[in-house]
């Protein structure tokens, strides 16, 4: 996971063209093609007219080293703006926001375990976890659940925030969680729906090794899928 470093350190080739007299703005140009950025287009273009027009002054000289400044002070931005997607995301919040500008956002209902661990960089356990209760049929629909049913740490949730997003389902109550499985008494989970023999292994599990820590802490210390209580979530 720590492929991003390295694409930082990369000098693209492009930089070195920079260096041909006349021709170098063109460079710069090309770096905006390949980052579809129309500006450096423009910039590029304006300094080899420029260059031309100016070939026989002293200004040629300083239109050279204008080029040359110019497109090592792109570097870091173009390698940005092209950050592989088979990459995972960068662990400094401020570098992920800057990446998501420039590529689609992952689905966390509907994305494979490779974009899981490969593209976001989560751990294979988390990402075995994220499976497991999709195939139950739990939808996520905000970021924050990541941490609070799955048990992924909030630093990294907080940084592939930008990365993601979420089919929205309009049948999620946001005034209903699966914290109330560390709050309701026996009686209350009959009350609510569940199963006799369901609740009293919730509430007895509860009892014996205290509160769930994450709706997976809950399937793994219980055994019961996800169905014989989701009504609860």
């Amino acid at each position: 996971m720590s492929n991003f470093p390295n694409w930082l350190e990369k000098t693209p080739t492009w930089i070195w063209w920079s260096f041909f007299p006349g021709f170098g703005g063109l460079a710069i140009s090309y770096a905006g093609y390949k980052s579809s950025t129309q500006a450096w287009i423009a910039v590029g273009l304006g300094l080899t007219a420029f260059a031309w027009i100016t070939s026989s002054s002293g200004l040629a000289a300083w239109i050279w080293l204008a080029q040359i400044a110019i497109a090592f002070s792109l570097r870091q931005q173009f390698l940005l703006k092209t950050y592989p997607n088979n990459l995972p995301a960068p662990n400094d919040p401020d570098l992920v926001r800057l990446v998501a500008k420039t590529r689609n956002k992952i689905d966390i209902n509907s994305c494979s375990k490779n974009e899981l661990v490969n593209t976001l960089g989560l751990p294979i356990v988390y990402a075995n976890d994220i499976e497991s209760l999709r195939n139950e049929g739990f939808v996520f629909t905000h970021s924050e659940e990541l941490s609070e049913i799955i048990g992924i740490p909030e630093s990294k949730v907080s940084a592939i925030a930008p990365l993601i997003t979420f089919y929205y389902d309009h049948r999620k109550d946001s005034g209903i969680s699966w914290r109330r499985l560390n709050t309701l008494v026996l009686q209350e989970f009959i009350d609510c729906g569940l199963e006799p023999e369901v609740a009293k292994k919730i509430f007895e599990e509860r009892q014996r090794r205290g509160d769930y820590k994450s709706l997976i802490d809950v399937k793994r210390r219980t055994g019961l899928p996800l169905s014989s209580y989701q009504l609860l979530m």
